[in-house]
């Protein structure tokens, strides 16, 4: 459900944006900066479907470690822009007035690719987050087409609603409602981003010990637990003891998840909006905590967005 979310804010932001400009350029009644505004719409949104499949075939490509060290950090990145993203909101006090001026500053510079480039930018930003963040979904709980879909048309509608139907939405508290709700987004991002990298072998395992013996290796949790492992499993043993808890239920007898395990129907939902983690280990963890209050404190020190 996390990818509706963020598909409608980011359809809705690009809708807002396109629409000030539409807005704009209608009422000084200049038609070739009104076809350009399209042009530039219709250009990104093609560049958009063109780069996520060219996305697509680079991720496929890795196998192994490399498979993990690239979505540690695809998911790394994402968190970043996610972040940049509820910033650059907080900051930004008057964008309806900040984009009137751009267009009546290129429209006035004569340049005749200007209203072409703020629409185009606009959109195309829009549209490689969406690429990002959808992917970044995709490696943590898997993705559903119906909820983008319908994230998106949402979107479409509001915007619609807004700039055609005249219909006032508070946007101000839809955006800091949302934006809450995003902060704990990134920061489980990010710090699955940190799982992988784990995973992959870049961030070593800490936390809990090992003991190999003759036959079989013993991990040891923080907290005394054990459990044995082969011997060609020192990996998985380091893994298992790096983890400082695990409430994960056991799985039912026909293989399925319970509803509170972080795989289940209740946990999923929990990892996919809040980074829910069943059996952390101690840096993911941190990551986690850190994050959201990092976060949480920037969001709170840039201030409210205004519309």
């Amino acid at each position: 459900m996390a990818e509706l979310i963020i598909i409608f804010r980011e359809v809705l932001e690009a809708s807002l944006i396109i629409g000030i400009l539409y807005t704009y350029l209608k009422k000084s009644k200049n038609e070739s900066a009104l076809r350009m505004l399209w042009s530039g719409v219709i250009g990104a949104i093609f560049l958009s479907i063109v780069i996520s499949f060219v996305f697509q075939i680079i991720a496929g490509g890795f196998e192994g470690n490399s498979s993990k060290i690239f979505e540690g950090v695809v998911m790394i990145i994402a968190s970043i822009v996610l972040t940049t993203m509820i910033i650059w909101m907080a900051q930004n006090k008057n964008i309806s007035e900040d984009l009137k001026s751009k267009a009546k500053k290129s429209l006035s510079s004569g340049f005749k690719y200007g209203i072409f480039t703020l629409a185009f930018v606009a959109v195309f930003r829009e549209g490689v987050e969406i690429i990002l963040f959808l992917y970044a979904i995709a490696i943590k709980d898997g993705i559903s087409f119906f909820p983008s879909l319908i994230g998106a048309i949402l979107g479409l509608l509001a915007g619609y609603a807004i700039f055609v139907q005249g219909i006032k939405i508070p946007l101000k508290k839809f955006f800091n409602v949302t934006s809450v709700f995003l902060v704990f987004v990134a920061a489980g991002m990010l710090t699955y981003g940190v799982h992988e990298l784990e995973s992959g072998g870049v961030i070593p395992y800490y936390g809990g010990n090992i003991k190999v013996e003759e036959s079989s290796i013993t991990a040891i949790r923080s907290n005394g637990s054990s459990k044995s492992f082969n011997l060609n499993q020192e990996k998985k043993a380091r893994k298992w003891a790096s983890r400082i808890w695990d409430i994960n239920p056991s799985k039912n007898e026909d293989g399925s998840y319970p509803l509170f395990h972080d795989k289940g129907a209740i946990g999923g939902l929990f990892k996919g909006f809040f980074g829910y983690n069943g059996d952390p280990s101690l840096i993911e963890f941190v990551t986690w905590i850190i994050s959201i209050i990092g976060l949480n404190y920037l969001y709170k020190r840039i201030g409210k967005r205004k519309i």
